[in-house]
């Protein structure tokens, strides 16, 4: 995006603002966002699945 907007406004971007990660730094991120996506939804669902109906269904 950062490169189509200076292109219109005859700009230049240099490489340094675009490179910010590293493979290794954005697989870690990806990894990272995968566990917390997971605990996220899966503590909840586990918490709804040994609650009893009523009280599972109250607390949504």
């Amino acid at each position: 995006m950062i490169p189509a907007m200076a292109g219109a406004a005859g700009l230049g971007v240099p490489a340094s603002l675009q490179n910010v990660y590293g493979a290794g730094e954005l697989a870690a991120l990806v990894l990272a966002g995968l566990v917390i996506a997971l605990a996220g939804a899966l503590l909840p669902a586990g918490w709804a699945g040994k609650a009893r109906t009523d009280s599972a269904l109250r607390t949504e």
